[in-house]
């Protein structure tokens, strides 16, 4: 526990909106602390680079931009709590930050920054099979099967990036989805269609999963058009289906969701609760990226320091 348990401002998460909201709290001198069980970045570093952060030319390790972001906040004063939050209590003037080891801090203001989590794929034994072939992070998890065959489920950047990823890795890559066209960008076309160990799935989704010495051994893939199914031996399931928030913490606190469990929010990061602001994936927004969870970072910062000038 750190030695002072009241700040001007609790953030909880340290993803890019969590940590630029530490950082332009802090150097507006308030005191600021963020909270995080994990290490700084959130989602951003499932990536293993960003190519579409502003003011990197060749892109970056989306690694070192996490530390860079909270070393940069942390400059400026913004302490930083390695502990998981387990409780709110938000609708009082002093708001209750109570965390898995029983500590209990409070704060003025509290800026909202969880951040989102991979969406499951919702087959059966995907939950069991978790960490021995399932997995939600590329970047994380795809050193385990170099030289193996991996499945890629999805259709958006983050998928085709994994595809990408993974085919420097694994001897073979399957990229599925259930659509006839990928989501992803533009730019990511052409590499893909490069890509001599890549075979693309379209217009299938992924029904059923195999086991073998208790691990994945193979997937069971139907094309949702014909109806035909195929098996495809593989040691790893990469799911990139998308994100849901992590609002479970809210739970009982007043604070409103929107019907996907977003947190209502408009580009203040106003919520409705006085004092209590949001920031990044975790808000309801049509765009999620790391540009916007940095000016939702700012916005929400800024918000709470107006709310505190005039309380």
């Amino acid at each position: 526990m750190v030695d002072n348990a009241h700040f001007d401002v609790a953030i909880i998460g340290q993803g890019p909106a969590g940590m630029t909201a530490a950082l332009y709290a802090a150097r507006a001198g308030l005191s600021a602390a963020t909270f995080e069980r994990m290490g700084p970045g959130g989602q951003m570093t499932d990536t293993e680079r960003l190519d579409n952060y502003p003011g990197f030319a060749e892109g970056v390790d989306a690694f070192e931009l996490a530390f860079a972001m909270s070393a940069q906040a942390a400059r400026f004063g913004a302490v930083s709590v390695g502990e998981e939050v387990a409780s709110l209590e938000l609708d009082a003037p002093t708001k209750r930050i109570t965390t898995a080891f029983g500590n209990v801090y409070t704060a003025d203001a509290v800026i909202l920054a969880m951040g989102a989590e991979p969406r499951p794929l919702g087959v059966e034994r995907e939950s069991e099979l978790a960490g021995r072939g399932v997995s939600y992070c590329a970047t994380c998890d795809g050193g385990f099967f170099k030289d193996k065959v991996a499945v890629v489920v999805g259709g958006g950047n983050t998928a085709a990036g994994d595809a990408l990823y993974l085919s420097r890795i694994c001897s073979q890559v399957h990229l599925i989805h259930r659509r006839n066209t990928l989501r992803a960008d533009a730019v990511y076309a052409q590499p893909l269609a490069a890509l001599p160990n890549l075979t693309m799935h379209l217009d299938c989704v992924v029904d059923a999963l195999h086991e073998q010495d208790g691990a994945l051994s193979a997937v069971s893939v139907r094309n949702v058009k014909t109806g035909e199914t195929s098996e495809v031996p593989t040691s790893a399931l990469f799911v990139a289906v998308g994100t849901r928030p992590r609002t479970g913490v809210l739970e009982g606190t007043g604070i409103e969701l929107d019907s996907a469990g977003y947190v209502v929010a408009g580009e203040t990061g106003q919520t409705n609760l006085a004092g209590v602001f949001a920031a990044g994936d975790v808000r309801t927004k049509a765009l999620r990226q790391v540009s916007t969870a940095v000016g939702d970072g700012a916005n929400a910062a800024t918000a709470a320091f107006e709310y505190l000038s005039l309380r």
